[in-house]
């Protein structure tokens, strides 16, 4: 059976498409993905992220931080309220899980990791937080809402008034907390917005309150679309625990500084390093109007690669996909196979959308 959010009522009430999504009841799409898809590159889009987890970390949670994740949450010291995106990575520079980390105060930390990894993240986080006397709080009595959209400022501010102001002056990667209300400036969709942590039994009235001030409830595949278009990564498939953040385009999420800081998998990044890694990530702008979907062999100039995520893009106006070539690769033209047919792409930096600007 598929859990259920604290909103599940009301996407149901709404006439959501329900489906399962790693163990959750989450809404696909409210009748029109494209349309909710468009609400959030133009004004406001609201998303149900209850089914992600949030965990409180205090008590040495600074030091086993830095031990467990690729990148160095002492970035964060004397930055109360900034967050910091890194990979929790396995013995051999495999991908785990892709998190963010927000600094509470003192040594307190709140991570945000996906529904997907939760188990092993959370076998990962107690047993080494034991050897330390880590405290370890999953906040599932919390419930996750995102709004996203060049508006989505202006409904926080029309909800909470001169209380939001501290709110609505957080830069990208930083939170502030609004009484019981925890916000982060953070999104997956290319756009402007929060994700908002807030006690369950709120959650509802909150929904509501940023449907009367225009935003539009959407759905996993709005979810898809857009961040697809922003050139984000998706857990199991552009990463996994036999792709390398250098792999996966996220080398910039890995302090190699101080030397001294041996954070797991750090012994195989090092090599790979050196060696240099046999794939990279790139962008690919398909030609047509066929979908290059997860799977699709791209053939390049350096050899045969994969395409990782795919699909109709509507803020570009056609397919484009994420895809996996060999590092050698220098064309800026590539081949995707679909459906047995060799169809054109361009190959891009994979950024295609940001802040509603179409950039490939």
């Amino acid at each position: 059976m598929s859990q259920r959010t604290p909103l599940y009522d009301i996407h149901q009430a709404n006439g959501a498409r329900m489906v399962d999504y790693h163990g959750w009841a989450l809404p696909l799409h409210y009748g029109s993905q494209l349309n909710e898809h468009h609400a959030v590159r133009d004004k406001a889009g609201l998303f149900d992220v209850s089914h992600m987890v949030i965990t409180d970390l205090s008590g040495g949670a600074r030091s086993l931080l830095r031990r467990l994740l690729a990148n160095d949450v002492a970035k964060l010291d004397g930055k109360q309220g900034k967050a910091l995106y890194s990979c929790l990575l396995n013995e051999q520079g495999g991908v785990i899980d892709d998190l963010i980390v927000y600094h509470c105060g003192s040594d307190s930390y709140r991570i945000i990791s996906n529904a997907a990894t939760r188990e092993r993240v959370m076998e990962i986080l107690q047993s080494e937080a034991a050897r330390e006397s880590v405290e370890v709080r999953p906040r599932d009595e919390l419930a996750l809402i995102a709004i996203q959209g060049p508006q989505a400022a202006t409904a926080v501010e029309a909800i909470f008034g001169e209380e939001a102001q501290g709110v609505l002056e957080l830069k990208l990667f930083a939170s502030a907390n609004l009484g019981d209300y925890f916000f982060g400036r953070t999104g997956y969709t290319g756009e402007d917005g929060f994700e908002i942590a807030l006690p369950a039994a709120d959650a509802s009235q909150l929904w509501q309150s940023l449907i009367e001030q225009g935003a539009q409830p959407c759905g996993l595949g709005a979810r898809d679309s857009l961040r697809l278009e922003a050139g984000l990564n998706l857990n199991g498939n552009e990463m996994d625990e036999r792709t390398s953040p250098l792999e996966a385009g996220l080398a910039w999420t890995v302090a190699w500084e101080p030397t001294d800081r041996d954070f797991i998998g750090r012994t195989a990044l090092e090599q790979q390093r050196q060696s240099g890694p046999a794939m990279k990530q790139v962008g690919l702008v398909v030609e047509g109007r066929a979908p290059a979907r997860s799977g699709y062999e791209v053939r390049t100039d350096a050899g045969a690669g994969l395409v990782t995520s795919g699909g109709h893009a509507p803020t570009v106006g056609g397919p484009i996909a994420l895809a996996k070539v060999p590092s050698t690769t220098t064309a800026e033209q590539a081949t995707v196979i679909i459906r047995g047919r060799e169809v054109g792409a361009r190959i891009v930096e994979p950024l295609f959308v940001r802040n509603g600007k179409v950039l490939v």
